[in-house]
């Protein structure tokens, strides 16, 4: 089989046969024309189906060895997909640390009376609560911004028991590192805005299935509800894709390279990293030093979203989990003293330089 660094450098070359172009052409059309009554040319209506986005889509689904990918204008459209899929009334098991976009849509679910959410801390949790009351379980692994890890294996050997789906958000670790439709999986879903494009400049979210139904059925509803994914969004995620090994495995040498200097400074308490990807949360020795910290920060830019070619530090407090009451993020370790550091592809002793010197505030 071609190594998937070789099929995504080859992805969409000389698709179109006619001209024999290396690059994907851009579809920009909207509709499609009909060359006789009741037939067609398999493209319709662009919301249903685009030439570009096919080559994506395409891509996506070889790479997390899936049967169906869906490309979808952000990642929390991409959630929103997922549990429309569901009926209303259900009820979900749900990662207690995650995403506080996530957060903030489960409880609007909640408000809604159309899911209700019951939040597991570790697998022991996950367990106890898990009946046959529950349609799906969702995980984030490593989890979003503590890093909490759990095996998607044990998990998955236990919804099988009951029939629930087991959801995963893979945007850290990406196919590279992790492939949880492999591990039992049902449905992956990406922020495609993250490690996947990788430069910040395309909004973007991925789901991705293992079964052709539960496939069929997201393509349907994507069809219905028309999350869609512009052609030119497509051709750039199409690009972006050509480099994402490259980039991936630079992102992830910088940040060992980074772990491994944080954890020797005084003025930090805990690195938190899971030895793989790209993505560090530590916790510092005193909070009220933060904001000097970033504004001594000449390299990495304080700024929101991750998985891009250059390093950004984020507050989770007031930023990306602002949303999930104070007394409840602090509960499980989200705490005024944690930062989150996506690490790019810049010269890794850079980064590290840049980082002491900030960090000087505690001396």
């Amino acid at each position: 089989m071609t190594n998937i660094t070789t099929y995504l450098t080859q992805l969409g070359n000389h698709s179109d046969q006619q001209t024999g172009a290396i690059s994907a052409p851009i579809y920009l059309s909207t509709t499609y024309s009909h060359p006789k009554l009741g037939q067609s040319t398999g493209y319709d209506y662009t919301r249903t189906k685009n030439p570009t986005r096919d080559i994506l889509e395409a891509g996506l689904a070889k790479l997390e060895n899936g049967t169906q990918a869906v490309v979808t204008s952000s990642g929390m459209s991409a959630i929103q997909l997922v549990f429309s899929s569901f009926d209303a009334g259900s009820e979900f098991l749900v990662s207690r640390d995650l995403y506080g976009g996530s957060f903030r849509y489960f409880t609007e679910l909640e408000r809604q009376k159309c899911a209700t959410f019951h939040y597991f801390d570790d697998f022991t949790s996950l367990k106890n609560q898990l009946n046959e009351k529950i349609s799906g379980v969702f995980l984030e692994t490593p989890t979003n911004p503590l890093m909490n890890e759990i095996s998607i294996e044990a998990v998955s050997e236990l919804t099988k028991k009951i029939g629930a789906t087991l959801i995963v958000d893979n945007t850290f670790l990406t196919p590279l590192r992790q492939k949880p439709l492999e591990l039992g999986a049902d449905i992956v879903i990406h922020s495609g805005t993250k490690f996947l494009s990788g430069h910040n400049d395309i909004l973007a979210g991925a789901v991705i299935t293992k079964d052709e139904a539960l496939g069929e059925k997201i393509a349907w509803l994507a069809n219905t509800t028309g999350p869609t994914l512009a052609s030119f969004d497509c051709w750039l995620f199409i690009r972006s894709l050509k480099t994402f090994p490259l980039r991936f495995e630079r992102q992830e040498e910088n940040a060992k390279k980074i772990a491994k200097a944080l954890a020797d400074h005084p003025g930090i308490k805990q690195v938190l990293y899971p030895e793989k990807g790209a993505m560090i949360s530590f916790y510092v020795t005193d909070a009220t030093k933060i904001a000097a910290l970033l504004e001594r920060l000449a390299i990495i830019t304080f700024a929101e979203s991750l998985g891009g070619v250059e390093s950004l530090i984020t507050y989770p407090t007031t930023q990306t989990h602002a949303d999930i009451p104070e007394k409840l993020r602090e509960s499980y370790g989200l705490t005024p003293d944690l930062l989150r550091l996506s690490v790019g592809i810049e010269d890794a002793d850079d980064l590290v330089t840049d980082l002491l010197q900030a960090l000087a505030v505690f001396e």
